[in-house]
């Protein structure tokens, strides 16, 4: 189930209004830890109470926006900005309403309208899968990123095991996924695309190698509830 980058904006602009409520059934809210956690662990390995630009590339909503507010409220750190960037005005639509003084740019993960080392941080909560060209948006984050910042990606990572927990994984994803999220958003289509491009989508193994490779070192990766989701931590070099 291939598309191209204009088919899947398409896809996401028409189930936006749906897409909250969609994801809490789905993950059974338990995305809010994988993002909480994130968000901890990268203001503990940048190690600063002032940060100055965090951008939330492919931010659909604003949730992990809010979050990396929240959160470094609770941490005491001065956070001066949050820009959210997406290619799907829809998602961003539904952001605004949850985030009004937000900053949102439209724009995709692989042509970042800013400038060189602006970025102390950059996240990515799962939509990297869903950029076809991931080469070109990897570099963009290293172009971005200041000396010693911070990427977080989020992302649903294809499971080349064949064991009980990978089984089970793939019948919900396959099985389960598709009939609630359709019922939820009348768009069934869309929810068989997200088992079908994580089934396409590179291994944790094949993530690592390709942020070495735009000189973003890998400090920490880990699978979570059955390898379902995987968080990676890199810095770049």
């Amino acid at each position: 189930m291939s598309r191209n980058q204009e088919e899947i904006v398409s896809m996401f602009n028409k189930i936006a209004k749906t897409y909250d409520l969609a994801n809490r059934i789905l993950s059974m809210g338990i995305d809010k830890l994988w993002r909480a956690k994130a968000c901890n662990m990268v203001f503990s390995f940048y190690n600063k109470q002032h940060i100055d630009t965090i951008v939330d590339v492919a931010c659909g909503t604003g949730d992990l926006m809010i979050d990396w507010k929240n959160i470094a409220s609770n941490n005491t750190i001065t956070l001066d900005k949050i820009i959210g960037i997406d290619p799907s005005v829809g998602m961003m639509e539904v952001g605004k309403t949850k985030i009004q003084d937000g900053i949102f740019i439209e724009a995709g993960a692989e042509n970042l309208p800013l400038d060189n080392e602006s970025a102390d941080i950059i996240s990515i909560s799962y939509g990297i899968r869903n950029v076809v060209k991931r080469q070109e948006a990897l570099e963009e984050f290293a172009r971005v990123l200041k000396p010693n910042g911070i990427l977080v990606i989020l992302e649903f990572t294809k499971n080349d095991k064949n064991d009980l927990a990978a089984k089970i994984t793939n019948f919900y994803m396959h099985r389960i996924m598709p009939v609630i999220g359709g019922l939820i958003s009348g768009d069934s289509e869309a929810y068989m695309y997200l088992p079908a491009s994580i089934d396409s989508f590179i291994t944790t193994k094949e993530m690592i190698n390709e942020l070495k490779s735009v000189g973003l070192e890998p400090i920490f990766t880990q699978g979570y509830s059955l390898d379902m989701s995987t968080t990676f931590i890199a810095r770049k070099i």
